[in-house]
């Protein structure tokens, strides 16, 4: 996401079993692709935070640059560090998931959110979504789970958790949010309409390439072009647009 291309100092993983927030990689971003992904967590559970930074430091070309026990150091740490991917709880004391997830998509440029859960919080992960969050994560999903998601969010790929999204997406479809959608698909070109139907089915840009017969690179021109006309935030509420629209079959 950044453009820069400097080294990174990978020391700050080493002390792992006491790193803190104020305790983060000072080293500059990583850039373009295939380069290491770099992230921040925040969680005020410590156990929690040391269990995802075990799990993320021995996945190839992923590091953790900063770790935050509430909103406002995850927000101060991602201006200052500027990260591809955030991993947000929800539920923190000081500024809580919800309202920083709404400082972090105004950043520039914008990392990728992903809200960290658990069964029973749907409500307030429909919120975190709608605010603009790329997508949501149990906190009890499996090591190779969590690596995967960190990877697609990355990639620009919406990340939902299969234990909670028909509750969510039910919720989100209920909630009226968007006014007269059909109007904001009806400048979409055929192509666009396809790309936003697969969206809708939650497929990878990879998977949409495969399937119309196109590049990475062409999906994601296809993409921006639909969340330029559509006003959509992300992919996840470009997927929703699809059901909401009628365009699910």
């Amino acid at each position: 996401m950044t453009d820069e291309n400097q080294g990174q100092d990978n020391s700050a993983d080493s002390g792992a079993g006491s790193r803190t927030a104020s305790g983060a990689d000072s080293g500059p971003p990583a850039s373009g692709a295939g380069s290491v992904i770099r992230v921040v967590l925040a969680d005020d559970e410590e156990m929690i935070r040391h269990g995802v930074r075990l799990i993320l430091r021995h996945a190839d070309g992923i590091e953790v640059v900063g770790e935050a026990p509430n909103g406002t150091e995850a927000v101060r740490l991602t201006t200052e560090h500027r990260p591809d991917v955030v991993l947000l709880d929800i539920r923190m004391p000081v500024l809580d998931g919800l309202a920083a997830v709404e400082q972090l998509v105004t950043l520039a440029p914008a990392p990728q959110v992903l809200m960290l859960t658990t069964f029973g919080d749907e409500e307030n992960v429909t919120r975190a979504l709608r605010a603009g969050a790329t997508g949501f994560l149990l906190k009890d999903e499996g090591p190779q789970e969590l690596i995967r998601a960190v990877r697609a969010a990355a990639a620009g790929d919406a990340v939902l958790s299969p234990g909670v999204t028909g509750t969510v997406i039910r919720r989100m479809l209920s909630g009226g949010g968007a006014v007269a959608p059909d109007s904001r698909v009806a400048g979409l070109t055929d192509r666009e309409r396809e790309v936003l139907v697969m969206l809708g089915e939650g497929l990878s840009n990879p998977q949409i390439g495969g399937r119309l017969g196109i590049g990475v690179g062409t999906v994601k021109t296809h993409v921006r072009s639909i969340l330029e006309k559509t006003g959509c935030s992300g992919r996840v509420q470009a997927a929703l647009l699809a059901h909401q629209a009628g365009l699910m079959g």
